[in-house]
């Protein structure tokens, strides 16, 4: 499995982050959608593979600061790490 980030194909927005993968990887990219966020997650070609709104398990959650895309992260439920803390978000 390689930890090198792959060359970002054109039509991935800006604030995506590559998240590592067995035999692959995926983009995600969060942005705010009201009072849940919207998730969508590219192949690393740049495919849309899922794109849904999500809930946020718990307050604190700050888009405009610093964050990271973990695991478990997929169509379903993605994990971020904000400032030592674990947020869920689950599809609704």
């Amino acid at each position: 499995m390689s930890l090198k980030q792959i060359e970002t194909p054109q039509n991935i927005p800006d604030n995506s982050q590559w998240l590592t993968g067995i035999g692959s990887g995926s983009w995600f990219c969060i942005t705010k959608e009201s009072s849940l966020f919207k998730i969508n997650r590219f192949s690393k070609l740049g495919v849309l593979e899922c794109s849904g709104l999500f809930e946020i398990n718990k307050s604190g959650f700050k888009l405009e600061e610093q964050y990271t895309f973990t695991y478990l992260s997929h169509c379903l439920l993605c994990t971020i790490i904000q400032k030592n803390k674990t947020y869920t978000f689950k599809s609704l």
